[in-house]
């Protein structure tokens, strides 16, 4: 079972972008579709993004499409988001999940491999 690590986060000038990363160990990142979610203090988690096996299918929620992207190097073993445009409400530590079917979106909640998070504040 692969191992998930989170980075990137820290803080960030409203209307400003931040990059994070999700790393892979243990194990081949490929052979997974890889998520991410976020949860603000007091708040549940959130799916935001997610990619297929292979890289050939993305999902964003509502929230985030148009401002974040995510993308996946398999040769590297990490699965990346770009975020852009934040905004204090994107305040909240960011999660990775890696699931082993195809394209599962949303329902990667249900899988157990999951990283630690990384933090993200946003403000002005």
């Amino acid at each position: 079972q692969v191992q998930l690590v989170e980075s990137g986060g820290g803080w960030v000038q409203t209307g400003g972008s931040l990059r994070i990363s999700c790393a892979a160990s243990g194990g081949t990142l490929r052979n997974y579709a890889v998520g991410w979610f976020r949860q603000a203090p007091g708040q549940g988690r959130k799916f935001l993004a997610s990619i297929s096996r292979g890289g050939g299918s993305t999902y964003y929620s509502d929230s985030v499409k148009g401002r974040f992207t995510i993308s996946r190097n398999d040769f590297e073993n990490t699965v990346a988001l770009t975020m852009s445009d934040l905004t204090p409400e994107d305040t909240a530590t960011y999660y990775c999940v890696a699931d082993p079917r195809p394209a599962p979106g949303p329902l990667m909640e249900e899988s157990p491999m999951w990283g630690q998070g990384t933090q993200v504040t946003v403000s002005s």
